[in-house]
């Protein structure tokens, strides 16, 4: 492959026709090392991988890491921030990771991690947040935290549609808004940069999609999906019917609204309860209601009640309870009442908020593991969630958790399970101990201070035996 070396062993992962990872005992596992801390970070994080690989599977199975090139390292060799090679490679290889990249100075030049989930079409950025022992926390109970976020990756404002304010194609767009359109409420068009936030039916139904799958395959309660339909309509409502409608349309027989649960739960309680009397229960303003309004709600309880077959007599306590909330209360809500949500399913600048305000609440993004993933293709990129801290570099100081954990999200996306809970049982082993790096000493009662290497080599120490 230009531009680097072809790896010299292992063989590639593939995806079977029945859509399932195949991956041999000797995978290639492209690398990206990253900018500022990530060598640092990722020779404690390897080291870590490879031991639990070996503790695991007894030399049987080991991963064949391949380099590629991105960011400075490929700027100061290959004098390209992004290779062609590079995105080859993770095409190629299927399943990858990465540390931190810097995202390049200069008008027009967006994110390299953007990049590469927009090129390989990462539509999943899955975050799971989880506490550990003693890790410091701002919050009272930050072991009540246990989520896994399904951010959609490629659409909404993150797609990069947008103009900046006083250009000729800001003119063209406000003139075409405004006469063809009749679009009044650009309140400064003059002066206001415009972008566009697309979101499509088919985006939402591949994201719920796999959040359910996830959630069903993982013994999950509940899957929220949370938007702004409130206010956006077209775009964040439209998420929500989608969503809804994709769930009740694939998984029927598996899986329960929150309002259908309620219906049913009335109609159980009080077996003699009519249709107006079950609506007025889950719709308290049902007697304010114009005609049309409750028409649907009387139809939307018909309906939930239709469902006793599979759903009546309690079976529905036992289904995947899919449920929708506001993006604002469920900022909210993480802080106040976090064993209320499971898996969160959500759009891509709504997740970005919740995904970094939940790590603030499990000890801070330098922890919080990230993967970008495509469940038809079978493509995937682990990657450290937090940025380059280029003043540390070098220093070997940094808190390598981030990719450890993205390493073990990588591992159990393989099907090694087995190495995956050994680096979760290290973990939690070298926290527990309070032998940490010193973002986490500086917080903590009687801490160990180590360095990033040193941390990864305190994991290693913890990891169980294997059975």
């Amino acid at each position: 492959m230009a531009g680097f070396p072809e790896p010299t062993w292992g063989t590639p992962i593939r995806m079977t026709e029945s859509g399932r990872l195949a991956v041999p005992d000797e995978p290639i596992v492209p690398f990206i090392e990253g900018d500022g801390t990530g060598p640092d970070i990722w020779r404690a994080s390897r080291a870590v991988f490879d031991a639990a690989v070996e503790r695991a599977y007894g030399g049987r199975r080991r991963i064949a890491w391949y380099e590629v090139l991105a960011g400075e390292k490929a700027k100061r060799l290959l004098d390209d921030w992004l290779p062609e090679a590079t995105v080859k490679a993770y095409r190629e290889y299927l399943v990858g990771i990465k540390g931190p990249l810097t995202t390049p100075v200069g008008k027009g030049i967006r994110s390299l991690n953007v990049a590469l989930r927009q090129q390989l079409d990462l539509y999943v950025c899955l975050r799971p947040v989880r506490w550990f022992t003693n890790v410091p926390s701002p919050v009272r109970r930050p072991q009540d935290v246990d989520m896994v976020i399904f951010r959609e990756n490629t659409e909404d404002i993150y797609a990069g549609i947008e103009w900046p304010a006083e250009s000729p194609e800001v003119a063209k767009l406000v003139a075409f808004l405004q006469g063809e359109l009749e679009v009044t409420k650009i309140r400064f068009p003059e002066t206001s940069g415009l972008g566009i936030k697309p979101v499509s039916r088919e985006g939402t139904e591949r994201l719920v999609r796999a959040a359910i799958r996830y959630a069903l395959e993982n013994r999950r309660s509940s899957v929220s999906l949370v938007h702004k339909g409130n206010i956006m309509k077209f775009t964040e409502g439209a998420f929500r019917d989608w969503g809804y409608a994709l769930a009740k349309r694939e998984f029927r027989d598996r899986i329960v609204t929150e309002r259908e649960s309620w219906i049913l739960a009335n109609a159980e309680a009080e077996p003699g309860l009519t249709v107006e009397e079950n609506a007025r229960r889950v719709e308290p303003g049902y007697d304010m209601a114009p005609p049309e309004a409750k028409a649907e709600l009387r139809a939307e309880v018909e309906a939930a009640l239709a469902l006793a077959p599979t759903h009546g007599a309690g079976q529905y306590r036992s289904k995947l309870v899919v449920r929708d909330a506001i993006a604002d209360i469920t900022l909210q809500q993480i802080l106040t009442r976090p064993k209320s949500f499971d898996v969160i399913a959500t759009l891509n600048l709504n997740g970005d908020y919740l995904s970094d305000a939940l790590a603030a609440q499990v000890g801070g993004i330098g922890i919080a593991p990230g993967g970008n993933i495509n469940y038809v293709t079978g493509h995937a990129i682990f990657e450290a969630t937090h940025g380059t801290a280029p003043k540390y570099a070098n220093l070997d100081q940094v808190n390598p958790g981030s990719v450890i954990l993205s390493g073990e999200m990588m591992l159990r996306h393989l099907g090694w399970n087995e190495a995956a809970d050994l680096i979760i049982a290290g973990i939690d082993g070298a926290i527990g101990a309070r032998t940490v790096t010193y973002d986490f000493a500086r917080l903590m009662d009687g801490a160990t201070l180590v360095k990033c290497s040193e941390f990864g080599q305190a994991i290693i120490r913890h990891m169980a035996p294997a059975d």
